[in-house]
């Protein structure tokens, strides 16, 4: 059991601007993952901090925990115009995330804010609470990713129609939200090249989600879209600090190089997110637990694991670590996936 002084001591490292980043980003998820009213104080507290990316996060993570307490911070988060879009954004998608209909028409109210990616974001966030009210709650059905998405996946298989609904800029974005979540539910290199081609998309916002999902799935075919996207300086920023985080996710060779040029890199979110993406790498290419698991869908087949389990039908994206160990954003893995217990070589998950 979790003491509320041990919460303190985790959430004081948060809070602290002298801490490195990347311990303030696991005192961060590990909150999240603690959850209850007293991290939800703390995280809540940190949204004063100068850094963009880290009060994304903060967004992010109070979304997913999907605690309605945290509302009144997220609302206040959106309506206050001195806050970076980015952090704007992220606190729209998390009060759509976390599903409760009495921010709809808050939300609606922000569906034509002057900023086109909160604008964009509220827009999404509208029909994903609307979705739900139509079908009764989040569906019984999950997919292999346990992240609380902006919209629920298509039911379409066909991976040829998933694509064409994506690149469709006609399209209503919620929907084609919906395709890139299924396509990133189907998983596999054809899968991964057609939602790398929405890099291309007119929407910064749609951009950037795809970033986040190439960064799930972790599949190769998907790097020389990713760093290319990572490398243009006229970018936004927010895109590009996605793209970031998916490399330091796949963690090949090419990635390495690609964040490494963009550490100095004169936008600060940009800057920030190669260097959270750089501890990623290092601990996914050296660390303990091998993330590269038959977790992830049609990966085992393409790289010849042919004795690794597929995936359960639910496995966590994210599970708190101590403070000694790294963030692992978003990340989707289950390091009991294979028959008898954990990846080679993985180390057993301490029990807290």
């Amino acid at each position: 059991m979790v003491t509320e002084q041990e919460v303190e001591a985790v959430g004081q490292t948060l809070v602290d601007p002298g801490q490195p980043l990347q311990a303030r980003f696991r005192a961060l998820f590990t909150l999240r993952g603690l959850g209850g009213p007293v991290a939800i104080s703390w995280i809540s507290r940190a949204f004063d901090d100068d850094s963009a990316l880290l009060k994304h996060e903060l967004a992010y993570c109070l979304g997913q925990m999907q605690d309605r307490r945290a509302i009144p911070v997220l609302l206040d988060v959106l309506r206050d115009t001195r806050q970076e879009p980015m952090v704007r954004h992220e606190a729209g998608e998390a009060l759509g995330a976390i599903g409760d209909p009495e921010v709809l028409e808050i939300l609606k109210q922000y569906s034509t804010d002057p900023v086109v990616e909160v604008a964009e974001t509220c827009q999404l966030a509208v029909r994903r609470l609307e979705w739900l009210q139509q079908h009764g709650g989040e569906s019984a059905v999950r997919g292999p990713y346990l992240s609380v998405d902006p919209a629920p996946p298509a039911e379409e298989r066909d991976l040829g129609q998933l694509r064409e609904a994506l690149l469709d800029e006609a399209r209503p974005l919620f929907d084609r939200y919906r395709a890139m979540f299924a396509l990133r539910d189907a998983g596999g290199k054809e899968a991964a090249l057609a939602l790398a081609e929405g890099l291309r998309c007119g929407s910064a916002l749609f951009r950037h989600e795809i970033g986040y999902v190439l960064g799930q799935m972790q599949h190769e075919a998907a790097v020389p879209q990713l760093a290319a996207a990572l490398a243009q300086p006229t970018e936004n920023p927010m895109v590009r600090h996605e793209c970031a985080e998916a490399l330091g996710a796949i963690a090949r060779p090419a990635c390495l190089a690609a964040l490494r040029a963009h550490v100095a890199d004169p936008e600060r979110v940009v800057r920030e997110s190669c260097e959270v993406a750089l501890d990623m790498y290092e601990q996914v290419t050296s660390g303990p637990l091998l993330l590269r698991v038959a977790v992830m869908p049609g990966l085992a087949a393409e790289e010849g694991m042919d004795d690794w389990s597929p995936a359960p039908p639910l496995y966590e994206e994210y599970r708190p670590p101590p403070l000694d160990t790294i963030r692992l954003p978003r990340l989707g893995f289950w390091p009991e996936a294979r028959p008898g217990g954990r990846p080679p070589g993985a180390a057993r998950e301490p029990r807290g």
